[in-house]
């Protein structure tokens, strides 16, 4: 019987006494059959969580950073010369070898300074060349005293300038060739060009700001990235066992793009930011790598064959430091303070506080509160379809 049965019956006449004796025997059955309040709070006593295993075994010990995908070499291609951009020889985006003309400015005017300079070249040898045919006869002169040591010195000072006039003319000649070959425009490096700046027609000088192209070396290419300076220790004691193992993962830590080595660590700590810069290089093959693109780096310090790890989700952070929570055989969670080293984005280090075997919460953190039961679910299966 229920309240409401109780108070048809109190209107339809029945005594009072007997209603309220029917209404404390509903009362008594809706306890009993747990519809209390208290009994409700109770069911929740204990909040569903899921665990794991601490774990034992081989663990390879990483530092994680973000990083910048920066060329080797980036050369800006620019005239050496003045003159008319008169031919392109590269398509945009396309490689390009060293030493590859790229472009060509009107030659014309370099060859006729050339040809000019030999000339002078020509005239200076041939005075040169009259200078020292007198000196020979002002000598034989001298012999036999038609002439004076004076005119000997003057025509060996005659045959000097002259030399000096051949020796400038060879200079022009070596300038004006210099121009002429800069007038074909190079690569200096083999890499991926870039967008043109200028078109074919116009007129290009020396000085200019605007560069023809870009190229950028692709292969191979490098990750510049920081690590804190607390963590430099162990990179060094990492290092003297050898090159260390750079990998490369893109912005989701989902997929390895590519793998190479520790290539450069800086000389300094920069003091605005207590990190260390670092360079990693790749060989980059397949060019999944492009410049100024940002990835995720995982350095590989050292392989740990008998380590105590847990997953990086079971490790809580607090004001007294890193924690977990442990569940003991009773179903009672327990707040334990664990000492923690370095991670390889899914597991960490456990350096103190844990012993194999035990169990910790993984997921349900929420609703735990330290010496209170909570209830173990299964993890759910594999290929297991949400309802």
């Amino acid at each position: 019987m229920n309240r409401e049965a109780v108070f048809r019956a109190a209107k339809s006449g029945w005594p009072f006494s007997i209603a309220a004796l029917a209404l404390c025997a509903g009362l008594a059955a809706w306890w009993f059959l747990g519809g209390s309040p208290a009994s409700d709070t109770a069911e929740n006593d204990a909040p569903p969580v899921r665990v794991e295993v601490v774990q034992r075994g081989p663990f390879v010990e990483e530092l994680k950073a973000l990083g910048t995908i920066t060329p080797l070499a980036t050369v800006s291609v620019k005239s050496r010369v003045d003159g008319e951009l008169v031919r392109l020889h590269f398509r945009e985006g396309q490689h390009v070898a060293r030493g590859q003309v790229l472009a060509e400015i009107d030659p014309r005017p370099f060859r006729a300074i050339l040809a000019q300079a030999r000339g002078e070249r020509q005239q200076n040898e041939a005075q040169l060349v009259q200078a020292r045919r007198e000196l020979r006869q002002h000598q034989e002169l001298a012999r036999e005293g038609f002439t004076s040591q004076t005119k000997i010195d003057q025509q060996q000072a005659l045959i000097g300038q002259y030399s000096g006039a051949v020796a400038a003319s060879d200079g022009r000649i070596a300038d004006a060739r210099l121009q002429l070959e800069f007038a074909a425009i190079r690569a200096p490096i083999a890499g991926r060009i870039g967008i043109r700046g200028i078109d074919a027609g116009n007129l290009v000088r020396s000085g200019d700001t605007t560069e023809i192209a870009t190229i950028t070396q692709m292969k191979p290419i490098s990750a510049m990235f920081t690590l804190p300076e607390t963590q430099i220790d162990d990179l060094r004691s990492a290092m003297r066992d050898g090159a260390l193992e750079v990998q490369a993962w893109d912005r989701g830590e989902r997929t390895l793009l590519a793998t190479g080595r520790l290539t450069t660590i800086d000389n300094r700590i920069d003091p605005a930011s207590g990190t260390l810069r670092l360079r990693g290089e790749f060989a980059n093959a397949d060019e999944r790598l492009f410049p100024n693109q940002f990835v995720n780096i995982r350095l590989a310090l050292r392989t740990i064959p008998d380590a105590l790890t847990i997953s990086d989700a079971a490790l809580q952070r607090g004001a007294d430091g890193p924690f977990v929570y442990i569940v003991d055989a009773k179903g009672i969670a327990r707040k334990r303070a664990v000492e923690v080293g370095n991670g390889n984005g899914e597991r960490i280090l456990v350096l103190r506080g844990l012993k194999p075997g035990e169990r910790i919460v993984l997921e349900g953190f929420d609703s735990v509160r330290n010496g209170e039961a909570v209830e173990i679910i299964a993890p759910p299966r594999a290929g297991a379809r949400a309802k």
